[in-house]
């Protein structure tokens, strides 16, 4: 419920301010590039800031007749207001010999056409009020743009952690977001700032110096490079002095500096008057700055980035809201009349086309099925079996259309007996990894006639493969010869590679074997990226992982089922043939390049990708690699590779773990607890883990782990997966 809040209101003030952003965006871009261009004029003197204002005034009176005024502006650049020949010039120059560098800089047309546009609309006051108050708006956006994406991160120490990508709008939404958060924030804060200036709802104090001319003394008579404030004051401070009017001792010297206003007798040097700037005159000066860019190139690039993050952000926001499942689901059968009910609980709308595909194949073979979010769950009167496919929100929390479903599942008791199964989608790069497909199996076990088929099945990001899967053993258990195709939403738009086969080894007693494959165009995948099979038209993709041995030969390691079609697709290519595949970017699986000790933890075919990261250990950094098998027989496959890496120190230790091969089974879990002290270690020392293999032994492992991480670093695992120094790739 909070989260829609935040979501309802980061949504509203964007539709509000949305064409008054736009219009302010697109001048600020513009805008940007005037105080770039006009630092870039070569009207800045290099050391002459450390000329003190004597030694400038020299220079200047020196050259000209009459001297009115001396300025320096933010970019650096000096200029003097001179009388020539009886006419009142005002050019820039240099302060070393008070030569005429060039005349002022002139506001271009389309500068000025965007400043009016940009602070006013051309609708004078009016225009002022809406741009400052879209600005008090972009305050309040990226402040639930925070709040939201500290929610979908897991907390606001996941702010910058990597983002799972859902789809390119909700993705790059994020992404970009973060980067231009600060600029954005710093644009409308000092916006709203300015305009309440403009109104003056902030006053515009300024500095209020008055003289006693009764105790103006007319001696002792100095020169004026030789009074103090001028011989100790450097240029740098300056920014406008302005000479007496007269040689009457009642005129003095104004001198305003960067941070107060002074006057000073003209024959004694005496400081006159002299007061700091205000408060808000200070604050006034930096927020023109922070929002101009002025006198800064680099800070101008940021300012421009940031506005032209604005147009890009609300078009992929409007993109995610209209992209977000509607509560509306065509249904052939009504709720009351359908045996099999899928309920889905999704925020980008990915899990739901899983649903509706699983919806789409129960319809075709011919049961009522009802399809729903689950936030309409009811009660459901003929209702014998419920699929739950939910994702995880953040920090565990419910997605958007499951945030009443736990309280709608205690409030409607079913009255008749149903089975039910639950499938959580999530990634495992977030520490609470399908947290609350636990929570609503666990609701649901509860309620009045509800039996659970089996434990929560879990998909780690997005893949097809799991939820085929889980849909096999689904399906077998209520009967039905159910086929599912790939969603248009998931399927890969990446070019495909060839490959030609250049070696195969084989097991057969493990129904095992190794493909060596040599890429010969398209993309270059590194060890842990994952290759997608697809071994016939029609037909589901399958991924494997790849293990990168050289720049030119990738290896996979595949176990051979005996009805599986993609393995004996694989299995039945002969040396030199050809495959076709796409490879897919896993990078949360990649080889940790900063960790000084990493732990790789595998069973049977998920050591492929490890034996690619070996190969590439040049540094030869310590790796411990701990594999499990049923039989010792396993290892022959990759005991070549194994030995190897152990010779040339790549790998600095290999243990095993065989269920079958003595009475007590023994899993790569049992060595954990074992091995304590190294992988303790490896979690003190910023080491990296990384697991690669079956869900179920994930599973495990992570447990062990949790163990060894709340009894002695008094810690709880998440800490160290948002470290990123645990990384996973199970199916």
């Amino acid at each position: 419920m909070i989260v829609s809040v935040w979501r309802f209101s980061h949504l509203l003030f964007a539709i509000i301010s949305s064409l008054f952003l736009l219009i302010a965006s697109v001048t600020g871009v513009i805008l940007a590039v005037e105080p770039i261009s006009n630092k870039m004029e070569s009207y800045s003197i290099s050391g002459a800031d450390e000329l003190s204002l004597a030694e400038t005034l020299e220079n200047i009176n020196t050259k000209y007749e009459e001297v009115l005024a001396v300025k320096r502006d933010r970019n650096g650049f000096v200029s003097a207001t001179v009388i020539i020949d009886g006419n009142n010039d005002e050019f820039y120059i240099d302060p070393f010999t008070g030569d005429k560098l060039g005349n002022l800089i002139q506001k271009k047309p389309l500068f000025q056409f965007a400043t009016n546009l940009h602070r006013s609309l051309f609708l004078k006051s009016t225009g002022r009020f809406l741009i400052g108050f879209a600005s008090f708006l972009l305050i309040l956006i990226s402040i639930s743009g925070i709040v939201l994406i500290a929610k979908r991160q897991g907390g606001y120490k996941q702010f910058f952690a990597p983002v799972v990508r859902e789809n390119f709008s909700q993705y790059n939404h994020v992404v970009y977001a973060r980067f231009s958060l600060i600029p954005l924030l710093v644009l409308a804060i000092t916006g709203v700032y300015l305009s309440l200036l403009r109104f003056d709802v902030i006053p515009d104090s300024q500095v209020s110096l008055q003289v006693d001319f009764d105790s103006i003394q007319e001696e002792p008579f100095k020169e004026y490079t030789e009074f103090d404030l001028f011989e100790t004051t450097p240029l740098s401070e300056l920014r406008e002095l302005e000479y007496p009017f007269s040689e009457f001792v009642e005129d003095y010297y104004i001198i305003r500096l960067k941070d107060k206003e002074l006057y000073l007798n003209q024959v004694t040097g005496d400081i006159l008057a002299e007061e700091k700037h205000p408060i808000v005159q200070v604050m006034s000066s930096w927020a023109t700055v922070l929002h101009t860019g002025e006198g800064s190139i680099l800070w101008s690039m940021v300012l421009g980035l940031g506005s032209l993050a604005i147009p890009f952000l609300t078009v992929t926001g409007f993109m995610v809201y209209f992209k977000r499942p509607k509560t509306k689901v065509a249904n052939e059968y009504s709720k009351n009349e359908s045996e099999y009910v899928i309920l889905v609980g999704t925020e980008g709308g990915t899990t739901l086309q899983f649903a509706q595909e699983l919806h789409k194949q129960l319809l075709l073979s011919g049961k009522k099925s009802h399809l729903a979010l689950m936030n309409q769950y009811s009660l459901f009167k003929k209702m014998e079996h419920l699929v739950v496919i939910t994702a995880t929100y953040g920090q565990g929390e419910a997605p958007a259309s499951g945030e009443k479903f736990i309280q709608l599942v205690k409030k409607n008791q079913q009255k008749q007996a149903f089975d039910f199964s639950v499938v959580g989608f999530g990634s495992t790069a977030y520490p609470n990894f399908c947290q609350f497909a636990y929570e609503t199996h666990e609701v649901l076990k509860a309620s009045n006639n509800s039996t659970a088929l089996e434990e929560v099945f879990t998909v780690n990001d997005q893949s097809f493969e799991s939820f085929t899967n889980w849909c096999s053993i689904w399906s077998k258990q209520m009967g039905l010869p159910i086929k599912l195709k790939k969603p248009k939403l998931i399927t890969s738009s990446k070019p495909a590679s060839t490959f030609k086969v250049i070696y195969k080894a084989e097991l057969p007693e493990d129904d095992t074997f190794l493909l060596s494959l040599k890429n010969l165009n398209g993309s270059k995948p590194v060890s842990g990226d994952l290759l997608s099979v697809v071994p016939a038209e029609g037909a589901r993709e399958r991924l494997y992982s790849i293990g990168k041995l050289n720049s030119d030969t990738l290896l996979i390691s595949i176990r051979r089922h005996e009805k599986g079609l993609c393995s004996n697709y694989l299995y039945q290519l002969k040396q030199d043939a050809k495959l076709t595949a796409i490879v897919v970017n896993n990078r949360n699986f990649h080889f940790p390049k900063h960790s000084r000790k990493t732990v790789f933890i595998a069973t049977g075919t998920g050591i492929g990708p490890f034996l690619g990261m070996i190969q590439e250990n040049i540094k030869r950094t310590e790796i411990h690699l701990y594999w499990g098998a049923k039989t010792k027989d396993a290892f022959n496959l990759y005991k070549d590779y194994i030995e190897t890496a152990l010779q040339e120190g790549k790998l600095t230790d290999f243990k095993t773990a065989y269920s079958r091969q003595q009475s007590e089974k023994i899993y790569v879990q049992h060595l954990i607890e074992r091995d304590k002290d190294l992988f303790l270690e490896v979690l003190k020392k910023k080491g990296c883990i990384m697991i690669c293999g079956s869900i179920a032994m994930q599973k495990e492992v992570l447990q062990e782990l949790q163990q060894l991480s709340n009894k002695y670093l008094n810690k709880d695992l998440s800490y160290y997966q948002n470290r990123k120094q645990i990384k996973m790739d199970c199916y």
